[in-house]
């Protein structure tokens, strides 16, 4: 094997401006990791426009299927925001917690994720060498790829856990050097701990090279340094023995740094307000002749097929006035489904409207970020403080203000409720739950409403299926095509 013939070089294409990489199938499963690699046989980004190439190559990310409709589905189909609506056994697998190795979507996460990083790496291992870039130039998009990589892989370790930590690029694999990258080639997972290191890095890399975010609605669709210390508050909460002192840093350093909420909460996603106020790193979608169309929109609205997340009569229920209007749209379609029996009155997931591919998207915005130092405050024993928080969102949509909580766990309770209306269908809930340790307690005890018609009410039944809920199915499987071709990798217990 370690002889085979037919390992070839990888032609590194440029089409239209955009870089595109073409590997044999084989280099489609792990292929590079922080091991050094042999010195490579010549620069890859030879040019300027090599490197604009590059660039586009990681922003066109958020055109994937993980970033456009894997990581919604994920974030609120695996939580109690949304049912997983349409007809694809697969993601009934990940809604109802049964999912197994051989799962489509699992596997093609795990090649994303590796795509993902690969192109950071390209462009981060190969920057230096490009002639005619200014300095400012240079460090921007070194700064731009390390948080693109740190948001990957950020997403990854609270996927499946364990990583691989890839920092190198292989750019020929053939039978006299495969002997010495067959450790690069194979990677073994890294613990958790590492893995957040290695996020911690290309955050403060990104602190230091990115760009800042400016008047300009055009700023907020770049990585940028605010950017940066909101995914540093994100990753402290969230590694393990989280560094609440740092949470609150990172959150105050972006409350302070000219974000503000915006005072009315559905120009959030009207498509008429991008780049807002309140926007820290958003997704420009502007259509099928940009390098990102957003038809995400499509998967959870329209009547021509089965859509997905059709929301839960949990966040139906719960939802004030003025957030539910923005948040579920009912209007007719053409099938129901178990939980939802009317088609004229179909409800939709609505903070993504535009299904022309013009959608914006979050990927971080204020509100979140004050509610994670909400958390932060109440986990150091500052209740009243992280209440204070909590109104401060309630206040934009002109709810009461809660009042004082007796214990932490209240407080996290309070908290997580907040961040269940403020957020739904931003992605978010599943990462909440997880973080917050509450994944089991709460959704252990869904429930789905199912019609009666002989007292033409809704009747609250439990989802039994999730009810013996376990630590290991609060993580992927690693794919079992992954496993086959990688003998260095180990599965997640229960799988």
């Amino acid at each position: 094997m370690k002889n085979a013939p037919f390992f070839k070089t990888i032609l590194i294409l440029f089409t239209g401006g955009v870089f595109w990489a073409s590997c044999e199938k084989l280099l489609d499963t792990e292929p590079i990791t922080d091991r050094v690699v042999p010195p490579q046989d010549e620069q890859i980004l030879k040019t300027v426009e090599d490197a604009q190439g590059a660039m586009k190559s990681i922003y066109a990310i958020f055109g994937n299927e993980f970033w456009q409709f894997d990581y919604f589905y994920l974030g609120d189909g695996g939580s109690d925001v949304a049912y997983a609506g349409a007809d694809v056994p697969e993601f009934f697998q990940i809604d109802e917690y049964r999912i197994n190795a051989t799962n489509y979507v699992v596997a093609r996460d795990w090649r994303h994720f590796s795509d993902f990083v690969k192109r950071c790496n390209l462009l981060i291992n190969y920057i230096d060498g490009v002639p005619g870039l200014t300095e400012v130039e240079r460090d921007e998009m070194i700064g731009q790829a390390a948080l693109f990589r740190a948001l990957s892989r950020f997403m990854a370790t609270q996927i499946w856990g364990d990583f691989p930590i890839i920092n190198t690029t292989i750019t020929s694999v053939n039978s006299n050097n495969f002997d010495s990258l067959y450790n690069d080639l194979y990677p073994s997972r890294k613990p958790i701990s590492d893995v957040y290191d290695a996020i911690i890095a290309d955050c403060e890399t990104a602190i230091a090279k990115a760009p800042d975010v400016t008047s300009a609605p055009e700023s907020k669709y770049k990585p940028s340094k605010s950017a940066a210390r909101a995914l540093l508050a994100k990753v402290y909460a969230t590694k393990p023995n989280p560094d609440w002192a740092k949470v609150i840093q990172y959150c105050d350093e972006v409350i302070n740094g000219g974000f503000s909420l915006l005072s009315n909460y559905d120009h959030l996603f009207d498509n008429l307000h991008e780049g807002n106020a309140e926007s820290i790193w958003e997704v420009n979608g502007e259509g099928q002749s940009s390098l990102i169309n957003s038809w995400c929109t499509n998967v959870f609205l329209g009547t021509n097929w089965k859509k997905f997340n059709t929301p839960s009569h949990t966040l139906n229920n719960a939802l004030d006035s003025k957030r539910k209007t923005s948040t579920i749209k009912r209007f007719p379609t053409t099938f129901a489904d178990p939980y939802w029996t009317s088609f004229t009155q179909f409800p939709h997931p609505w903070k993504m409207r535009a299904t022309d591919g013009t959608q914006n998207f979050y990927i971080l915005r204020l509100a979140d970020i004050i509610l994670l130092k909400a958390e932060a405050l109440a986990r150091t024993g500052d209740l009243a403080g992280a209440m204070a928080l909590v109104n401060q969102v309630r206040s934009r949509v002109s709810l009461p203000a809660v009042g004082a909580v007796a214990s932490e766990d209240e407080a996290i309770h309070v908290i997580l409720q907040e961040r269940f209306l403020e957020l739904a269908f931003e992605g978010h809930r599943w990462y909440d739950l997880k973080r917050t340790g509450k994944s089991i307690e709460i959704l252990s005890q869904q429930t789905y409403s199912v019609y009666d018609p002989n007292t033409q009410t809704f009747l609250e039944v439990p989802m039994s299926y999730i009810g013996n809920l376990t630590p290991n199915d609060l993580v992927w499987p690693i794919p079992q095509d992954v496993l086959d071709n990688n003998p260095n990798l180990v599965q997640n217990p229960g799988y």
